[in-house]
């Protein structure tokens, strides 16, 4: 039984269950136990979550905690201060009375500490005739003594949820990383498979990842994550594996492939995968080279490009940069760009893309839709200009020719 060891606030201050559950926790410190009190605060500022305390109410707590001389928690050092509420307010920068008094509040009612009141309310210490300390009204600092153990466990509850959440964000960065990157060797290579489906459930698996994400946010897109992953990597399992069989079989040495590794992920479906090796000698120039259109009549025809740009398109090198940027964003692979620019040149390349991208909600393919462009222009049935007038059309806007007289 606790009998009289029970102590009640001053004035019209209500006791509460809880804080009666505090001080009966508190008498039940083992003799002899000890702890560093600045340990037990880092402990409390880690574990603030989970014991449901408040930066500010902290504050007042190590404010609390600089009164008492010795840096070790012990009942043979004394657990209670008294300091006044303007020694207080000082030593927590400054605090307002009323702020003060509500953390104060705050802290009785997580269970941190225990109010000591005199019978009349006063903050004090008697001493004996040595000098020593007999008895002090305050604030009793006990609960953080009794709850040592507990305050511990919470800040490495909190440490272990850090790790978990860190090893989890590394592992879906990691997984992001290979799918892409795996899935951009299989477009370059022309390897048969759905790619431009995968890529857009991996990029609406990564769009849907928070800012701001808890543990159990992040582990089922981990999950998702991780199954893509498994496809993916399957998919070129079973092509590598598919090409050994044929080298065994056939006894030829094995087709060197392309590594370059300057590619952007696009989707174009293989559309030369039957066409054998590329020809050593360039496709012959269908465009005029020295034909060029006014570089504000393409970004009055294909406003859309400039949102692309680096900083503003203000030339043609400028809108070439950006149109190279652009094929990847269009999936458009990078043996179809260099056969465009075989045929059509720099600039005018720059201006089908541009077109193309006017045009992108409308077309499936953008790497499909260049190279059928670029072999009608070989046969001499396509050409820039028509598709720039058609664009500008579609714009609202027309050229006025004006007649020399």
């Amino acid at each position: 039984m606790l009998g009289n060891l029970i102590t009640t606030p001053f004035g019209r201050c209500a006791m509460s269950l809880g804080q009666l559950k505090t001080q009966a926790q508190a008498h039940e410190i083992e003799e002899g136990k000890t702890a560093d009190k600045w340990q037990i605060y880092r402990w409390l500022c880690e574990g603030k979550e989970i014991i449901g305390v408040g930066d500010r109410s902290l504050a007042v707590l190590n404010a609390l905690l600089s009164f008492l001389p010795a840096d070790e928690l012990s009942t043979e050092n004394g657990l209670v201060v008294f300091p006044s509420n303007v020694q207080l307010s000082m030593r927590a920068h400054g605090m307002a009375n009323a702020t003060l008094r509500r953390h104060l509040a705050a802290l009785l009612e997580c269970g941190l500490i225990i109010r000591k009141d005199s019978p009349n309310g006063k903050r004090y210490s008697r001493k004996g005739r040595g000098g020593e300390i007999t008895d002090a009204f305050g604030f009793s600092l006990a609960p953080l003594l009794a709850r040592a153990e507990e305050l511990q466990a919470a800040a490495e509850n909190v440490r272990a949820a850090t790790r978990a959440l860190k090893l989890v964000r590394e592992r879906i960065t990691l997984h992001r990383r290979d799918i892409a990157k795996l899935i951009e060797v299989a477009v370059a290579e022309e390897i048969p498979g759905d790619w431009a489906t995968l890529w857009k459930r991996l990029r609406s698996i990564v769009e849907a990842i928070p800012r701001q994400a808890v543990l159990a946010t992040l582990e089922p897109i981990l999950s998702e994550l991780a199954l893509l992953h498994d496809e993916v990597a399957i998919l070129l399992e079973n092509h590598i594996n598919a090409e050994n069989l044929s080298a065994n079989e056939s006894h030829i040495d094995p087709q060197q492939q392309n590594s370059n590794t300057d590619f952007h992920p696009d989707f174009e479906p293989g559309s030369r995968t039957s066409q054998g090796s590329k020809p050593e000698t360039k496709p012959t120039r269908v465009e005029d080279p020295t034909k060029s259109y006014p570089l504000g009549l393409v970004l009055k025809a294909c406003p859309e490009i400039a949102d692309y740009a680096a900083s503003s398109i203000g030339s043609w090198r400028d809108l070439m940069a950006t149109a190279a940027q652009v094929r990847g964003y269009l999936g458009i692979s990078p043996s179809a760009y260099e056969e465009a620019l075989d045929v059509f040149g720099q600039e005018n390349t720059a201006i089908v893309i541009a077109c193309i991208l006017q045009r992108a909600q409308s077309i499936n393919s953008a790497g499909g839709y260049l190279r059928a462009l670029t072999e009608k222009a070989k046969a001499g049935e396509f050409s820039v200009g028509p598709m720039l007038m058609a664009a500008l059309k579609t714009q609202g806007a027309h050229i006025h020719l004006v007649k020399a007289t």
